[in-house]
């Protein structure tokens, strides 16, 4: 999630005590007190993280002692056909921001979110936490949840990842403990994780990572932005997750945030990504947004950058605490199993209007693309992609939109590339249940992404986040094709 945001003050000690699990071993607190810009930059990122856990866990209090925390009434569907309904994963957690992965080659899948308010271990344990899902017939039904590590000594976990290893079906997790983005293993359907390594030892913190893996899932890569201002660093695997090395893509004046990774055939990385500047009045994002495409053909020693499309900052959100640009979702990134890609995005025509989803494709392995394709509908506020992709030109999609006035996720899928796509399915229809929800839709998106992904029958599975407000409590939704 970003985090370069206008502050306030917060407590010193806490913002010291994350500053010191962000710095690498040869970094105390005395080092991020110092003088250097990119340290600067870490105490304000690490004083906005600790400020918003603490206001999102006094909300949950709040709604514990109000009695309107998760599910305070049966949940009713109106399913489209083909789809076996909405339903939370979880009906008291205050869960958000999740991901998902499906196996090829069989009907697992696999869910990683945080959870607010829980603790894996007694003593010094992360909050939020990291749980995991898992499903062994398509999200029909699932198993207790688990902790995906104790953690002990990092302060919160947050940005979950999951890709299954088509190959092996092993599941690969990437998510951050405080500013240290980590990696662990199951080989054993999510029931034990191997021991986190941390992906970027050589670079003092990193944020908002994204991540893919080869067929064999020995080469793996991961995008993240880092010091001294949101700048591309790339890490990569070449045996496994075990030891990894890390280059800088970028030096510029721009605030970039990955959202999309394909691993093609021939050994291609590709990763997209927005940018935008905080240089408005007290740190404020302006734009314009650019929309990128990062490629390597060297097992990510070098990279290629391709703006792609540029467009404008939104219409602002004003939820409880919510910073202004947090609409403005980045690129969701689709390949199918030629290595054919598909580009999904979403931004305004003009500074302050509707967001629009567009899709771009891509043959020759994200050089060139197409023109855009509208899937959003016109003068409708519309973001949070997702993608996934398999087969020749098999893409599915889904967005976020306020048509209704209130949030809604919609699904659409192309057999030909992005060429045509079906009409709109909406797959958020769940009317009742909480006190988020009502006929109308959910009032805001809980966490700055959800995802999709495609069983090895073939079916679409859709995870994504909802809430009364920006700082919760919320929970993750989930819905599947049947």
């Amino acid at each position: 999630m970003p985090y370069r945001r206008p502050l306030v003050p917060f407590t010193l000690a806490v913002v010291l005590a994350l500053l010191a699990a962000a710095c690498t071993a040869d970094d105390g607190p005395e080092a991020a007190r110092g003088a250097d810009p990119v340290d600067e930059g870490l105490i304000e990122e690490a004083e906005e993280q600790a400020e918003k856990t603490e206001l999102r866990l006094e909300a949950l209090q709040e709604a514990v002692e109000a009695g309107t925390l998760g599910v305070t009434e049966r949940i009713r569907n109106a399913p489209e056909a083909g789809w076996a309904g909405e339903i939370i994963l979880n009906d008291t957690g205050d869960d958000w921001e999740p991901a998902i992965a499906a196996d090829p080659a069989s009907d697992f899948v696999y869910v990683l979110h945080n959870r607010y308010g829980v603790s894996p271990c007694q003593g010094p344990c992360p909050d939020p936490a990291m749980i995991v899902h898992v499903s062994r017939d398509g999200g029909e039904t699932w198993r207790d949840e688990r902790y995906l590590c104790e953690c002990r000594g990092a302060h919160g976990q947050w940005d979950p990842l999951l890709e299954v290893v088509p190959e092996t079906g092993d599941v690969y997790a990437i998510w951050m403990n405080d500013y240290k983005i980590h990696f662990a293993s199951s080989s054993d359907h999510g029931r034990t994780w191997s021991e986190p390594v941390f992906v970027h030892e050589d670079v003092k913190w990193g944020d908002k990572p994204n991540f893919g893996t080869s067929p064999d899932g020995q080469d793996v890569y991961v995008s993240f932005n880092g010091p001294p201002d949101g700048d591309v660093y790339a890490s990569s695997s070449h045996d496994g997750g075990q030891t990894w090395s890390t280059v800088r893509v970028t030096d510029d004046d721009r605030y970039h945030f990955a959202y999309g990774t394909a691993v093609l055939p021939d050994g291609r990385v590709v990763s997209t990504q927005i940018s935008i500047t905080y240089s408005g009045p007290a740190a404020a994002a302006e734009g314009p947004v650019q929309v990128h495409a990062f490629t390597s053909d060297d097992e990510g020693a070098a990279w290629t950058e391709t703006v792609v499309d540029e467009l404008e900052l939104g219409i602002p959100c004003t939820s409880s605490w919510c910073y202004a640009d947090f609409y403005d979702s980045g690129p969701a990134l689709a390949a199918d199993a030629d290595g054919d890609l598909v580009f999904v995005y979403s931004g305004a025509a003009e500074p302050g209007g509707p967001r629009t989803v567009f899709a771009r494709s891509s043959t020759d392995g994200g050089q060139t693309w197409s023109d855009r394709t509208r899937l959003s509908p016109v003068d409708v506020n519309a973001a949070f992609a997702a993608a996934a992709g398999r087969g020749d030109g098999d893409i599915r999609v889904y967005f976020a939109d306020q048509r209704t006035g209130r949030w809604n996720v919609w699904y659409r899928s192309s057999e030909d590339l992005g060429d045509t796509w079906t009409k709109a399915v909406l797959i958020s229809d769940a009317t009742s249940g909480t006190d988020y929800k009502n006929a109308k839709g959910f009032i805001e998106f809980y966490g700055d992404y959800g995802e999709i992904a495609i069983t090895g029958s073939g079916n679409t599975v859709a995870v994504w986040g909802e809430g009364p407000s920006y700082l919760g409590p919320g929970g993750v939704w989930f819905n599947r094709e049947r």
